[in-house]
Parts: structure tokens; sequence; C-alpha cells
């Protein structure tokens, strides 16, 4: 049934909430492990304008808090900004507000740069765009990079607030955020064993997870470099074969990764190297610069003839 009316504590705890900061945001899940697409593009926007500087409460902590807000801003979805204790809205108005530099103005920042930026298509990725468009007279291609810098490309209408960007003869829209990630960027066509499909370079995106070997990860310990090992496995596998050197990836090392310089150097580690990897992955798109993940995990650690220690 639905919430029609607050409890007095928990109309207090949310004014209280939404007084402890100038801009509030109510998501699921934290701006840096947002647990729904729409909290990761609102805190996103957030925070490429704020650099963190805001109050994020994530409703999934407390039921009561996440049905409450609803009642309290008679609004049904999360997430939910505030601003100097007023409710200006969700994902969607947001999105909107942010793409037309209103919500640039409210924050009482410079309204944002629209230059359309430089991006390359190449001869063979227009012909199939082409091809593709042909099939939706009066339809656009919509180019979109999300916060962890997935890619994605849509077609339909001109909405009215895109930045448009021509190359090879077609037109490109983007969101605003968008279009600042996407300076440079180049989009090609491959051919493959694998298919074919779009292939998509973008020079401001976070480097690559690294691979780093048992040896070349010992040479650099031997140095005194401070290089975090974080070992991926669960607990039992932990105890089974430990690994001194590494520290497991429970909540405080998460806490840690978190807070930690962008450009600190972190090896992930697993079994063999595959889940490590994934993790890695993850923490490539939160922005971390100096990541690498251990070849062949613990069997080489610990199978190796030089083993790590």
């Amino acid at each position: 049934m639905t919430q029609t009316s607050l409890e007095p504590d928990v109309q207090a705890t949310i004014e209280q909430q939404i007084a402890s900061a100038e801009v509030v945001l109510y998501m699921k899940g934290s701006p840096k492990m947002p647990q729904c697409g729409f909290s990761a593009k609102t805190a996103g926007l957030l925070d490429s304008l704020l650099a963190g500087d805001y109050q994020a409460y994530n409703v999934l902590e407390d039921e009561r808090i996440r049905e409450g807000i609803k009642v309290f801003s008679d609004w049904p979805t999360i997430p939910q900004l505030y601003i100097k204790g007023e409710f200006v809205g969700g994902c969607d108005i947001i999105t909107e507000m942010y793409n037309a530099g209103e919500l640039h103005e409210m924050l009482g920042l410079e309204v944002p740069d629209r230059t359309p930026p430089d991006i390359t298509i190449t001869e063979a990725a227009a012909e199939q765009i082409n091809a593709f468009l042909a099939q939706y007279p009066g339809q656009f291609l919509h180019f979109s990079i999300t916060p962890d810098w997935d890619a994605r490309f849509e077609v339909g209408p001109r909405g009215g607030h895109e930045i448009a960007s021509e190359a090879a003869g077609l037109t490109v829209l983007m969101d605003l955020a968008t279009a600042q990630r996407a300076q440079g960027a180049t989009i090609d066509w491959i051919e493959s064993m694998q298919g074919s499909g779009l292939k998509l370079d973008l020079p401001g995106a976070p480097p690559p997870v690294q691979k780093i070997t048992a040896e070349a990860l010992q040479a650099r310990l031997n140095q005194g470099e401070d290089i975090w090992v974080v070992d991926t496995r669960p607990e039992p596998d932990r105890e089974a074969t430990p690994v001194d050197f590494a520290k497991p990836l429970d909540a405080d090392m998460m806490q840690k990764l978190k807070d930690a310089d962008p450009h600190q150097p972190v090896v992930f580690m697993c079994h063999v190297g595959i889940t490590s990897l994934k993790i890695a992955e993850h923490y490539r798109k939160q922005g971390m610069t100096q990541l690498f993940n251990l070849e062949g995990g613990v069997e080489a650690v610990l199978g190796g003839s030089s083993a790590l220690g």
C-alpha cells in the first residue's frame, strides 16, 4: 500500500538531512557505487559539476527514508535532488536542466561551454551508419557516454538541447556530459572473426587495466614502491591458500579504494586472473588510472619459480 503520511520522526530526519548541505541527493547506492542507472546518471552529473562536494543519502539503507522521501516531496521515484532545501526533481528533470545549463546557474556555476567536440568517423563507419539511418527517415544518430565510460549509440528524433558534431557528412547528437567526454573520439567499423560493428576510441577515458607478472610485481615491491595488492578471492579461499602481502577486498579495502588518490597503483589478484580483471575494470570506470591485473593470479604467485613473499 502506498504511504500517504509521514511519521514525525521520519519527517524530522528528512528535514535534518535536507538541511545538512546546500546540495542533497537521495539515491540508490552511493555516488561511487550506485545501485541503479538513474542514480548513477544523476550522481555523475553532479560529480562533473561539484567534484563530490554534495551530500548523498543511500535510500537502500533505510526503508523508512526510502518511502518517506517520496511522500515528503510528493515525487514517486528515486533519485531526488534538493538544492538549498528546495526539491528540484528526479533524473530526467536534472538531465534536462544540466543540458540546458539551468543546473549550472542554480548552483552558481558558469554557463557550460557547448562547443561541439571534434570527432572522427571513418569512411567505413560512415557507410554503415548511413545505411542504417536510411531505414529511419528524419531520425538522428544519438551518442552517449556514461560517467563510467560506457558508450552507446541510438537512433531517435532531435530533442532540442543536444550538442551536434559534424563528421564525415553525419550529424551526431550528444548531451552536454557526453560532449565533454567525446573530444577527440574516433568512430570506426571493424570486421573480425567475432563479428562486425562500430569500434570507439575515447582518448579521454581512463587508461586500460594493465597486466603484470608475479616477477614484475616482486621487483616493484622490492624497490619499496607504494603499490597496493588486493586479493579478490572469497575468504575461505584466502584462508586455504594465504598470500601474506595482499590485502582482502573487504569493506575496509572498498572504502580505502573509494577514497584513494586516482593515481594510486593497485594490483588485483584472484585464482587465475579472471575475476580480478572484472573488479579492476570496475575501478577503472571509477576513474583510477594505475590499475593492474596479476597475470595467472594466485597460481602464478604460489606455483611460480619465484614466489612472491
